[in-house]
């Protein structure tokens, strides 16, 4: 059976759908029996698009975009939690109050990371910053 990673972020529309996407491709080039998928915990619809353009470019850079049709952002469900075998917030000081605030009881669940948004990492590094813990992350769930 397929375990799945949820990454949880913000908007769901930078960091947490790009860390999905970069998971996903390699997970399937590594055959890990893993899936990844991506939630908000404020969806905006002040956000342009499905996507981060930033995050668009990267993965295309990289050689594959999404492999789906590109969803709009999604809002963090508890439904969502029960069904990850593994969650991921992407920034604990940005996240942990709102998962605190929205899910209690599953706070002390969740992995923080510290991936930063544009307001405080320029794009290029930031999603560099997202590769390279995902990346760490297969090699743990490799491992398993």
């Amino acid at each position: 059976m397929t375990a799945t990673v949820l990454f949880v972020c913000t908007g769901n529309y930078y960091r947490s759908r790009y860390a999905e996407h970069f998971f996903n491709e390699h997970a399937r080039q590594r055959k890990l029996d893993w899936k990844a998928s991506s939630r908000g915990l404020q969806p905006s619809l002040e956000n342009l698009g499905c996507m981060s353009r930033h995050a668009l470019d990267r993965l295309r850079k990289h050689g594959f975009g999404p492999r789906k049709p590109v969803r709009l952002p999604m809002d963090l469900q508890a439904s969502d939690l029960m069904a990850a075998a593994l969650t991921i917030a992407m920034n604990e000081i940005e996240h942990r109050p709102l998962m605190a605030a929205r899910f209690p009881e599953w706070e002390e669940c969740v992995r923080y990371w510290r991936m930063y948004d544009l307001d405080l990492a320029d794009a290029e590094s930031g999603l560099a910053a997202i590769e390279n813990a995902v990346l760490a992350l297969l090699d743990e769930l490799s491992a398993l």
